[in-house]
């Protein structure tokens, strides 16, 4: 079921066709757009913003298949009292939606380069579309690598899709966490630290980096010590958003909103925010 919104901050009703948990506090959510002729076209990076009836709106990352626009995906973490609501809510409930919102992902400019993905925890929501995208277009593309950290094996998120894309012979995946039992047979360490390791060319190759702040910053970093050059280091800077469209100036980040200037930047552009604290 779908509203026609008469106006960019009126969000259109979507039905929600199904839940899945994926750990303790993430959940997605796929609602139905199938009300909307051409579906949800979006590009991977996109975000939505999602309103809870009688709770308020948040920005959150569009996390399905870009090449599907008859679904719409959404991996939401329940850490503030909209997404808790949300977190409530079941197939049949209703949901609003605005969007898509932001710029995405380079995938253009990553043609005919390796691309190499680096996420750490939810961070990789954002960057499942950007991947989908590559594995369906791969011959676009030099080597495609994909290095994942998660605080414990338990908060790994899209397990199986890591399975799927690591058991392909054209994509190089590594996972890696910050703490295990004795049992755990993977890689335990910062998720950085697994650019050492893999195999792409750094003089031409294009990195998208997507986490938590201070593991994008040393992403960066190493990157740009492999040889990687600055605007070729894209990094997402999501957070605190509210409005969406540079109104309510929430997500503002030094000179620029991140909602509408981002939420992807060049590091090279934002590098220098970084070291900088309450902006």
């Amino acid at each position: 079921m779908e509203t026609s919104a008469l106006h960019p901050l009126v969000p259109s009703m979507l039905r929600i066709t199904r839940v899945r948990r994926e750990i303790d506090d993430v959940f997605t959510l796929r609602l139905d757009v199938s009300g909307r002729p051409s579906g949800f076209p979006f590009a991977p990076g996109q975000f939505n913003m999602l309103y809870a009836f009688g709770a308020g709106e948040v920005a959150i990352s569009i996390s399905g298949d870009p090449g599907r626009p008859g679904e719409l995906v959404h991996t939401v973490r329940a850490v503030g009292s909209v997404t808790r609501v949300i977190q409530g809510l079941g197939a049949g409930d209703t949901i609003g939606v605005r969007g898509p919102y932001g710029t995405p992902w380079p995938m253009k400019e990553a043609r005919g380069r390796d691309l190499v993905v680096v996420a750490g925890g939810l961070g990789l929501a954002p960057l499942r579309p950007a991947v989908l995208h590559a594995l369906a277009h791969r011959a676009d593309y030099g080597r495609v690598v994909v290095l994942y950290g998660a605080r414990t094996p338990a908060d790994i998120l899209f397990r199986k899709d890591l399975e799927r894309w690591r058991g392909r012979l054209d994509t190089e995946v590594a996972v890696t966490v910050d703490s295990a039992p004795a049992e755990w047979p993977g890689m335990v360490g910062v998720v950085p630290a697994l650019l050492h390791g893999a195999h792409f060319d750094p003089a031409g190759a294009v990195a998208l980096v997507c986490g938590p702040e201070v593991m994008m910053r040393f992403a960066a970093r190493e990157l740009s010590s492999l040889g990687v050059a600055g605007d070729r280091i894209h990094v997402s800077m999501e957070r605190n958003m509210k409005c969406g469209a540079g109104l309510c100036g929430h997500c503002q980040y030094g000179p620029t909103f991140v909602c509408k200037d981002g939420p992807v930047f060049r590091f090279d552009r934002v590098e220098r925010l970084f070291q900088l604290r309450e902006i």
